[in-house]
């Protein structure tokens, strides 16, 4: 159980990490609840751009109904925490 512990907090750190390149945004900005459009001020380019870095970084592809739905911190840990 440790295991998937430590393998989700990786998880969450770097989606956090390129939450914050992509949008500039602080890293204590960045809260599971933030959405990326009202709280951290991501225009849809930008949300695009996350997904792509997402994709990339964990290496799997995010369909774009999917991607429609990604839209705070924590949906896109769970997301990709789900689909490795």
């Amino acid at each position: 159980m440790a295991k998937i512990d430590e393998s989700d907090k990786r998880i969450d750190e770097r989606v956090k990490e390129i939450v914050c390149d992509q949008l500039g945004v602080k890293a204590e900005d960045v809260k599971p609840s933030a959405s990326f459009v009202e709280d951290l001020g991501a225009d849809s380019l930008d949300t695009v751009e996350l997904v792509m870095a997402l994709e990339e970084e964990f290496e799997t592809e995010i369909p774009d109904e999917e991607a429609e739905k990604i839209t705070t911190v924590q949906s896109a840990c769970d997301y990709i925490r789900n689909h490795l």
